[in-house]
């Protein structure tokens, strides 16, 4: 699993902080939201489980161990990263770009082509159709589909989900949810998922961590947020969607 302990996070040598003694588990198998505003620290958090930024004290620790003894480059390997701007090479296919980490490991070619058309299939987007294609072919929804399959291409255990729908239309993020769901499930990941979006963090979270000026206000199930708010934060939050869910 996942462990944070008294994770905290300055930019300044200690005057105000991003994140401020956080605590979560992350049980394997399990999706854990991060919800909040812009500058709540959840995608501060996610840069310290996978070392893009070292924490200002505290621990994270994956599978047991400190993530500040681990190689950062094996480390990351083990984790999947998808986020908002997906970052495709405009310059590759869409088959290079699904496994251009499996080519830096030096993977050979065959294999790396049939596990990219592997993934493609996972994401419900036909090899035959899209694998050659290149970037500026695609929509967006199917853009986030390939950087799915990229951050799925070396097995990783944990996949951390950066905002990853937060540019699209509601009926593609609804499809690509439905999607994530989906491949959740069949492949048994641990995933940490941040969002601004209630509704997506009900639909996607076995457990919600509401997040407010780089602290937990509560950490619970959607039923215990939208029934049992722990904070005046929370309960305001809340209070629409319980009105629109008739809770």
């Amino acid at each position: 699993m996942i462990v944070l302990r008294g994770l905290s996070k300055s930019h300044d040598g200690g005057r105000t902080f991003a994140v401020r003694e956080l605590s979560l588990e992350v049980p394997d198998g399990k999706t854990l939201v991060l919800l909040g505003s812009s500058g709540s620290g959840k995608t501060t958090v996610l840069k310290m489980i996978n070392r893009l930024v070292e924490p200002t004290s505290g621990t994270v620790s994956v599978d047991g161990v400190d993530v500040l003894e681990q190689d950062p480059v094996r480390l990351r390997r083990s984790i999947g990263y998808v986020f908002q701007q997906v970052g495709l090479f405009p310059h590759m296919s869409i088959e290079e770009n699904i496994t251009v980490g499996l080519r830096l490991a030096g993977r050979p070619p065959e294999e790396r082509r049939l596990r990219a058309r592997e993934l493609l299939g996972l994401v419900e987007l036909p090899a035959d159709l899209y694998a050659g294609r290149y970037p500026s072919e695609l929509s967006g929804g199917q853009a986030q589909r390939v950087g799915v399959a990229r951050a799925l291409a070396a097995e990783p255990k944990y996949l951390l989900m950066d905002e990853p729908f937060g540019a699209l239309d509601e009926l593609t993020r609804e499809s690509l949810r439905a999607a994530l769901k989906s491949l959740r499930a069949r492949l048994e990941k641990t995933v940490v998922f941040v969002t601004h979006d209630i509704f997506e963090a009900l639909d996607l979270g076995d457990s919600i961590a509401v997040m407010h000026e780089g602290r937990v206000e509560q950490l619970g199930s959607g039923e215990d947020l939208l029934k049992r708010p722990a904070t005046a934060f929370v309960e305001r939050l809340f209070r629409k969607p319980a009105e629109l869910l008739e809770l």
